[in-house]
Order: C-alpha cells, then structure tokens, then sequence
C-alpha cells in the first residue's frame, strides 16, 4: 500500500514498528518540524532532558534494561554533546538509534550557523551512520539502522537528517519493519561445533576451573544457561563490574566481582589460581584484567574464549579454543551436548559461601577508623544491600561511589540490577543512568555519585523531579576528583595534587530548589533510616554522606592496596 507521507510522518511510523516507546532527546529549531507531527499523530513518549549529554546516558541505559535500542534525538547545536554517551554505548555494546537533526544539505559549506560535518563526527563510535537526503530513502535506512544496531556485535547507529527532510514529502511504498530487530541480540549465531566440543572437553579435563563473564553475558541474556553449565560441572563464575549480577551473587558458585574496579581478594586470588578460565562475553578489558596482571602468568593457564567479537576473542591471551557466537545460544548446544554425555567429571559440590561470607564480614567488620567529619561507605553500601527491594536498580560511576557498591552489594537476581559505564568511564553517568532506567523498570532507583561527578548534571535534577520517577541519588562527596588524588599520591608519589580539590557546596539547599526530598547522613547510626525513608518515598530523593577520598581510606584496586601496605595506610580489599 502506498502513501504521501512527510519524512517527520515516515520517521515516527517506522519508529511504531519497530515497537519504541520512548525517546530521549532535547529541542532545537532543526527538529521543530518533526515536534509538530510527534504531538498530532504518535504516542512515543518525548523524555525531555536537560542536557544533551544526559540524554544519550539515559538511552544507554534504558537499552541495558529493556533488552531493546535506546533511541536518541539532539538539535544540530548540540549535536556534539551526545558524544559521551554514545562512545559508553559503542564500548559496551549496547545499540542505540542516535537521530541528529541538521541544516540544509550543503549549507554548512556557506559556514550557516551550527553546520559540521556530523557523519564524520559519528563515523568512528557508530557501526554505521546514515545521512537521510531524500524521503523517500527513509524506511530502508531505518530499517537497515535497527537490523545493524542489533544484530552481531550490538552498537549504535547514527542518523543525520536535515531539518528540510521533516516537511518534504515522497510516496512510501515500503512501511514495513522486521520484528527480528526490536529486540537484541537479534540473531544468535552457535559457535564452530567442533570447537563447542573441544572447549567442553577441556572444561571437564580442567582441575581447577572458572568461568569468567563480561557484559556481554548480560547483554546476550545467558544467565539461565551460564548457571545451569556451572551447575552441571560445579565451575565457579566471576564477572567483571559490567557483568555483575550475570548470576545470583549469592548463589553458591559465584565468585562476583573481579578485577581492578570491585574485585575482593579473595576472588582476584581465586581465578589467579585456576588453571583453566572461560571468558564469557568479556572483551578481557584493562579494568577488569587489574592491566591483563589478574591471571598471572599467561603461559601456565589454558583460556576458552566466548564472544560475539571476533575481534575480542584471543586479544588479550593466548586462547586454546575460541568461540565466535552468542553467548546464550553456543552455551545451550554445550550444555545440550552435556545432556548427552554417558558420564560428567566426578566433581565434588563447590559452595563458594562461607568464603564470601567471610571476606565481606571482614570488610563490614574492619572498623576502620574514618577520617575526621567523614562517614565509612562500607556501612552505607552494608546497610543498603541489606534493604534494599529486589525491584530496584542501582547505578554508579567510576570513583568512590562506584568502587564499595561494586565489591559489596550482592545482586540477587540474575540481570541488569547494577548498571555502570565502566566501558569509557567519563564522569556525570549515574545520575542520567538512573533516568533511563526509571523508563524501563518499575522499581525504585538507586544512583551513587560524587560530588566530582555531580556537577556534570545538576540541571537534571529537574527532568527528575518532572518525571514523578522514585529516583534516590545518594552524593558521596568528599570535595575532590578522588580518584585522581588516589591514583596521584598512591602511584606517582606526589604530596598533595594540585589539579584535584575544589571548593564545597550546599547540595542540599541546591537539591532543594529543585524540589527533591533531602537527608544529610552524619553518622552511621543515620545511614538505614535515611535510606528507608528515601526508598519509600515515590519521588525524587536526595542524600548526601561525606566520605573519605580515596587516599586516606584505600578501596578495592590492587594496584593501590599494594602500595597502601607498602605506606601502611588504611584499605579494604
């Protein structure tokens, strides 16, 4: 069937199809003709942020909960400010449809005001970025945007559309959209069959076995099958920070967290000390390796490596047998092929429990004594894994606010309940984060930040008090970029950086203009009922909880706990 539609028409009617629900975005006069048939003729709901930037973080995470592509609109103006959010999704694998608005074709070589050359721009942290000339190309490219952004290796894509596209107008023959593609991973390819053999094989010959799952596991939904493989050969499984929670932390075979940014040591010793790891959709990152030091000695180890990256499998080790397939879908052929086996290896029953349980009491019960005005984020993080509802959501970002959540808090549902951007790391993610997620999910929203970050996204305060979202930000401030003041005077020995501490702030006054409920935590005595009240209250939430920098109180990064024990300074690992 045909029909003269407009590119503003045709645009939301191929955005219906492919099932989105909501887009994130802020207006500019580039994109004022799409608005105009957006409020006649769509119920896609219009997320208004505050800030481009904030936008594209909270469309990232919206995909990472909804298993769906977060869809993402900017003004030619501020066409540059999506760059943070859209290189975290690029890194993490995690597909995005990322619609610029633009001047007229062309007029950007007359210098007209706001004019760059925005594919080139995107070129290198899309998978594909498209520039819309006529109309008519639109169903197609659409089309082709999901299929790429989902399919293989997820990422986002880019679309360019002039701001004359909105109100042209072309007969539309092609209104169609492929259900494959709503969702991700789209497709999920099985590995080599020969080489699912041999790696099972070496997984049942191997004395001392882990399984070792980046957010990739997540990303394909494998956490069903990844516990039931463990289960069935009794392997334990780490994840790196981006994969927490790939299984219950508290079931008896996972090792949580590894790694430099919230690995414990007695997890970081245990896969130093298998002989036998299994990568599981990890790109076998600097962060989540401690600098590819984790396993020690390449050579005395035999690593299998799972990925839907071919490029990822075999980057960072010498693989014995690599895997290029979906996680979930390769997984479940091994544990098919299990099924069929005469006899599985006579292991006896692994309860990794009361070895959790006693590295985190001896964290929880350290009793560290704190700086002076400062309040332990080992208590904050204790208290609130304790309370905290099985509906809810935390996120985080790199520094003090990120790391004690990272190591402490147990996800006791396999899925995406812990959400960081431990991909690119830039500051002032959390906070958009939280935003996407409360689109997605029902339940209440943690986000830990600092107050390093913080200043990023202030002005969201107010999209979050507009949403009516439970969004709680707790602020763990400490009045400096910590971890650079960490990384500084723990490793490069300086005596007092110079570039790290900036002045102090009434955030509360400020969280208050902007209407939130707010609670300033003093002691730790304060900690449980400030978080309840936060947590039962269906709206916005403010808390702010001083802490230590991370040079007076050394947190779980083995690099700094070595030099802390060498300084005989006070840490948690």
């Amino acid at each position: 069937m045909t029909a003269r539609m407009n590119g503003a028409q045709t645009i939301l009617k191929m955005l219906e199809l492919h099932g989105v629900t909501h887009v994130f975005g802020l207006p500019g006069e580039t994109t004022i003709g799409w608005y105009k048939e957006w409020q006649e003729h769509s119920d896609i709901e219009y997320v208004l942020t505050r800030d481009e930037r904030t936008a594209s973080y909270a469309a990232e995470a919206y995909a990472k909960v909804t298993g769906r592509p977060g869809v993402l609109e900017a003004p030619s103006p501020g066409v540059t400010h999506c760059t943070p959010g859209m290189t975290e999704a690029y890194l993490s694998s995690v597909p995005l449809i990322y619609f610029s608005s633009d001047i007229p074709i062309n007029q950007d070589k007359k210098h007209g005001l706001t004019g760059v050359d925005q594919t080139a721009l995107y070129a290198s942290i899309s998978k594909e970025s498209f520039h819309i000339t006529n109309v008519k190309e639109i169903p197609f490219l659409m089309r082709r945007a999901f299929r790429v952004a989902t399919s293989g290796r997820p990422a986002p894509v880019h679309i360019r559309v002039p701001i004359n596209i909105f109100q042209d107008e072309a007969e539309i023959a092609d209104l169609y959209a492929d259900p494959d593609y709503q969702v991700y991973p789209a497709h999920r390819p099985v590995a080599d069959h020969g080489k699912v053999r041999t790696a099972l094989a070496r997984l049942m010959e191997a004395e001392r076995p882990v399984i070792v799952c980046g957010q990739g596991a997540l990303i394909s939904r494998a956490s069903s099958v990844i516990q039931e493989l463990a289960e069935m050969l009794q392997i334990p499984v780490a994840t790196t920070t981006p994969g927490k929670g790939t299984i219950p932390e508290t079931h008896p075979l996972a090792l949580r967290v590894i790694g430099a940014r919230g690995g414990m040591e007695y997890s970081n010793e245990y896969v130093r000390n298998a002989d036998t790891i299994f990568f599981v959709g990890s790109n076998t990152d600097s962060s989540g390796t401690d600098h590819w030091k984790l396993y020690g000695p390449p050579e005395s180890k035999t690593f299998l490596h799972l990925d839907i990256a071919e490029a990822h499998v075999g980057n960072n080790f010498p693989v014995e047998v690599g895997l290029v397939g979906d996680a979930r879908a390769t997984l479940e052929y091994m544990v098919e092929l299990l099924r069929s086996e005469t006899s599985l290896p006579e292991r006896p029953a692994v309860d990794l429990s009361e070895m959790k349980r006693t590295a985190l009491d001896a964290v929880f019960n350290a009793n560290i004594p704190m700086p002076e005005g400062t309040v332990s984020p080992v208590k904050l993080s204790q208290v609130l894994d304790e309370i905290l509802p099985p509906d809810a959501i935390v996120t985080s970002e790199p520094g003090v606010s990120a790391i004690y959540p990272s190591a402490l808090l147990s996800v006791r549902e396999a899925g995406r309940r812990y959400i960081t951007n431990y991909s690119m790391g830039a500051l002032g993610y959390s906070v958009p984060a939280g935003i996407g997620a409360s689109f997605a999910s029902d339940g209440p929203i943690i986000s830990f930040t600092g107050d390093g970050s913080l200043a990023f996204v202030l002005g969201d305060f107010e999209t979050i008090k507009r949403s009516g979202k439970n969004i709680t930000v707790i602020l763990t401030r400490n009045d400096t970029y910590g971890w650079i003041r960490g990384e500084a005077i723990l490793l490069d020995d300086v005596d007092a950086p110079w570039t790290t501490d900036f002045g102090a702030v009434d955030y509360l006054k400020v969280a208050e203009g902007f209407g939130f409920t707010t609670d300033r935590i003093t002691t730790e005595s304060e900690i449980e009922p400030a978080l309840r009240a936060a947590i039962g209250n269906e709206g916005a939430n403010f808390i702010e909880i001083m802490v230590p920098s991370q040079d007076k109180i050394i947190p779980f990064v083995p690099p700094w706990v070595k030099a802390a024990r060498e300084k005989n300074l006070p840490y948690f690992y």
